[in-house]
């Protein structure tokens, strides 16, 4: 399982010029069951991402396809998290 960060650059003012990109980039995630969960860091800092079904170079490939890392609107930062414990609910993601 991974955290995804996506805190923005300096060319944060860019990103409605690549939005729809970064939207279709977003649906691909979820259709191909890596991504779980999106959502915006606070206050506006960017965006974050709980994905899991992939390895660690395969989301680093995915995570580098996104426009708004290609174009430097936002900085990547991977985290893996091998969870050893959950709620019921997401015991699916304990392997």
């Amino acid at each position: 399982m991974f955290i995804v960060t996506l805190r923005f650059s300096d060319n944060k003012a860019r990103a409605a010029q690549f939005m729809e990109g970064h939207k279709a980039w977003i649906t691909r995630g979820f259709d191909d069951g890596v991504f779980l969960l999106v959502g915006s860091l606070q206050p506006n800092q960017g965006g974050g991402i709980v994905a899991h079904n992939t390895s660690l170079s395969g989301l680093q490939s995915r995570v580098n396809d996104d426009p708004f890392v290609a174009e430097n609107v936002v900085s990547a930062e991977i985290i893996e998290l091998a969870p050893t414990r959950a709620d019921q609910r997401l015991e699916f993601l304990v392997g």
